[in-house]
Formats: C-alpha cells, sequence, structure tokens
C-alpha cells in the first residue's frame, strides 16, 4: 500500500492526537506526515497534495465528496479561550474588522456572528489600525487582557445556536482502506487519553493554563451536535457569500 499522506495542524491544541500518532509505529510506517498551519493544511486537501488533513470546517466547502474520516476534531462547548476577536472597541461600535491568515474557519465564524448575532455590519481591513481583529491559535495565549475587548468565538456561537462549535475535523478527498481509518481513530484516542503525560511534557506558558485547555477548553469528540453545527456553520456561510441576482 501506497504511504497515505497526512496533514496534520502545528498548534497545541493538535498536540494529543500527535502525542498519539509519533507513538504508533504501525501507523508511522504507512503515512507520510506534515504539519502545518490549517489554511496551508486546507489547501493540501483542496489541491490532492495530501489524503487526509485535519482541515478547518469551512474549508470542507471547497472539497468535492470530502468524508469525515475520524470520531474526533478541535472543538467547543462554549469558550473555547483561542479564537478570538480582539477590539480596541465594544463590539457594538466595531466598523472595522482586520481576519487572520491562519484559518479561514476562524475568519467566517467571526463574520458569521457579527452579521447575525451582534448585529453588527462592518467592513473587512488589511489595515493593522483596524478597530478589531481575528486571531486564533497558540499566538492568543496569554493575551487576553493586552487590547480593550475579547470576544471567544465559541462562547458566542454556542450562545447564539445553542450548539457546540467543530473548528477543524479529519477529513479525506478520496476514500481512505477502513482499516487505516480504525488504526487512524485508535491511534487518536490514545492521544486524547494520555492527555496528563503530554501536558507535563509541554512548556509551560506565561499566563495561561494549558492543562485546562487540553483537558476542558478544548472538546475533542466528534458529536453529533457539533455535525449538525459544521451544517448550520456551512448554511450561514452561503448566505454570506451569496450573489444577490436581480
Amino acid at each position: 500500500m501506497n504511504k497515505i499522506k497526512i496533514s496534520a495542524v502545528s498548534y497545541i491544541n493538535t498536540s494529543p492526537f500527535m502525542y498519539g500518532i509519533n507513538r504508533n509505529e504501525e501507523l508511522l510506517a504507512i503515512s507520510d506526515i506534515s504539519l502545518d498551519i490549517p489554511s496551508i493544511c486546507a489547501e493540501k486537501l483542496i489541491e490532492n497534495k495530501v489524503d487526509i488533513g485535519l482541515v478547518p470546517v469551512a474549508a470542507l466547502l471547497d472539497i468535492p465528496d470530502y468524508k469525515i474520516i475520524a470520531d474526533y476534531c478541535i472543538g467547543s462547548v462554549g469558550a473555547v479561550t483561542s479564537v478570538f476577536i480582539f477590539s480596541k472597541k465594544p463590539i457594538e461600535e466595531i466598523q472595522t474588522l482586520r481576519l487572520d491568515s491562519h484559518s479561514r474557519t476562524s475568519n467566517n465564524l467571526a463574520r458569521v456572528l457579527l452579521k447575525n448575532y451582534w448585529k453588527r455590519p462592518i467592513t473587512l481591513s488589511t489595515d493593522k489600525n483596524a478597530d478589531a481583529y481575528v486571531l486564533i491559535g497558540d499566538r492568543t495565549f496569554g493575551k487576553v487582557g493586552s487590547e480593550p475587548y475579547a470576544y471567544d468565538l465559541g462562547e458566542a456561537w454556542t450562545n447564539f445556536t445553542g450548539l457546540p462549535f467543530a473548528y477543524a475535523v479529519w477529513a479525506a478527498n478520496k476514500a481512505i482502506p477502513e482499516s487505516f481509518v480504525q488504526l487512524f481513530n485508535q491511534t487518536l484516542k490514545y492521544g486524547l487519553d494520555h492527555r496528563d503525560e503530554l501536558i507535563d511534557e509541554l512548556p509551560k506558558v506565561e499566563n495561561f493554563d494549558l492543562r485546562k485547555y487540553l483537558t476542558e477548553s478544548i472538546d475533542f469528540d466528534l458529536t453529533l451536535e457539533k455535525r449538525n453545527a459544521i451544517q448550520l456553520f456551512h448554511h450561514y456561510i452561503n448566505e454570506l457569500n451569496a450573489v444577490v441576482i436581480e
């Protein structure tokens, strides 16, 4: 069997998955694994450069006949503590928003919430002096308090919809042998089951509780509710991108 190419994400929230992968010699022998930021992970899967990717859920819209192959995801039930809009102004005064180049899911989530939850019309900007900006992942650790306002997008989504959220899922762009899928899921579960050992090995982060983050803030199970949230999120993205023809 040809090696299955996998693009994973290089953030700490993926470290439990990588803990399992790096300790499974059987999986490593039949895989070719790269670590990328979410946007590159999505790009590789869309362009068929890899077979499996931990892709931002917004990118699924660009992958024909995608298949979610794992029982696990990067998700949250309420506050996620690593996906934010940081702002110089309260949300009701924001006029311009700078997006984060790392993930289209978080960018779209911010736009969906600003339009439908906060009812705030905004202009997208690349200006560093924009009223607010989206920031995700490890770069947000310890950053709350550095700007006058911080809005956790996981918390806002749950307040808006009553649902949890899935930011990224393990998806394939082609059929993957069932034996590999089973091995892959077992490997991911092993990493999640050994989070305590992993956390003990991670370097400390100032003003941020990594243990709480990886055991409470990030919810890794891809539940039916999270799958429903993905479908609802896709609906809102399509509404954002719809072109009105008169």
